[in-house]
């Protein structure tokens, strides 16, 4: 096997465990998942686990960048949208779009943060850079429609998102995430 060979395999062996990570933490939390666990879901030994990773908290961190990198893609996606409102809408379209895992798991984004918030270290502080990320995207946007009261309209947008993502949940309905939805739509669409 050559060097180019053997770095390729590497790659896709760290991003499958990785992935796994991302879908067995979201499924069961940061707590109850262990190593082992997403060995068997990325389909890797689990000693291979610690070639990558030394330690969970590493995996977790490495899941958490990965979060990171699929809300940016989300934003960059709404971002192609020509005006601010049409970005907006986008960004609640694209949420809504997730509602059926949403209303088996919660957010992935929300959850995250509101079990590492309790640990109080360096991974919490992560979940919150990847929570902070459409905040000050939606921020953005609504600058860009002339709004001063622009923070506080990016935190109440995510703030129902995040409400209506724990209530869906609760109730496994997501139905629920559709009609916030479109309230939302309707609100950002009434803002001048």
């Amino acid at each position: 096997m050559t060097q180019v060979q053997r770095a390729t395999r590497d790659r896709d062996k760290r991003e499958r465990l990785i992935d796994g990570a991302q879908r067995v933490i979201y499924e069961q939390g940061v707590a109850r998942t262990t190593l082992a666990d997403v060995a068997q879901d990325a389909k890797v030994p689990v000693g291979n686990v610690y070639y990558y990773f030394k330690t969970k908290d590493q995996l977790v961190e490495a899941a958490i960048e990965a979060r990171a990198r699929e809300v940016q893609e989300m934003l960059e996606l709404a971002a192609r949208h020509r005006t601010p409102r049409a970005r907006l809408r986008a960004l609640i379209r694209g949420l809504a779009g997730q509602r059926d895992d949403i209303a088996r798991r919660g957010c992935p984004v929300g959850t995250l943060c509101s079990e590492l918030d309790k640990r109080d270290d360096r991974l919490a502080l992560r979940a919150r850079d990847v929570l902070a990320l459409p905040i000050d995207w939606a921020e953005g946007q609504f600058r860009d429609l002339g709004r001063s009261d622009a923070r506080d309209l990016a935190i109440a947008l995510i703030a129902s998102y995040q409400g209506i993502s724990l209530i869906a949940s609760t109730f496994r309905d997501p139905a629920l995430m559709l009609r916030e939805a479109r309230r939302l739509e309707r609100w950002i669409d009434s803002l001048g």
